[in-house]
């Protein structure tokens, strides 16, 4: 059974290319364009991962976090912030709101899907 993933990326490229690699690492995987379906998403959804922007329409990234991460149903599920919010302290803010790992664009998405696979580790590698 693959592992669900969301990813909440406004950038509509940026999130489809993040698609197919998952899919190609065997992650089914649900997107949002919007902070607010974003955060509806991850409830109705419930996913084992959320891949997370922090500049978002409607609401942004620290908004969905604190949501997520202050709610019994949700808090456990990881959170990897990736953003164009490179600073240091960007950095913390996530982290200290709750996120499990901090990318900052432009990333390694070798790095990303290694991080994904130690947050989700019962995930079979592609071929």
């Amino acid at each position: 059974m693959s592992r669900k993933i969301l990813i909440i990326e406004d950038e509509v490229a940026l999130s489809r290319m993040l698609q197919l690699r998952l899919e190609a690492n065997n992650f089914q995987v649900i997107a949002a364009t919007d902070g607010q379906k974003g955060l509806n998403m991850a409830r109705e959804e419930a996913p084992d991962l959320i891949i997370l922007d922090i500049m978002l329409p409607s609401l942004n990234g620290h908004q969905i976090l604190r949501m997520l991460k202050f709610d019994g149903r949700y808090k456990e599920i990881p959170i990897i912030v990736l953003t164009a919010k490179g600073l240091e302290e960007d950095k913390k803010l996530g982290l200290d709101l709750g996120a499990d790992a901090y990318f900052a664009k432009p990333f390694d998405s070798d790095k990303l899907i290694d991080k994904i696979r130690e947050l989700l580790p019962s995930v079979p590698l592609a071929p």
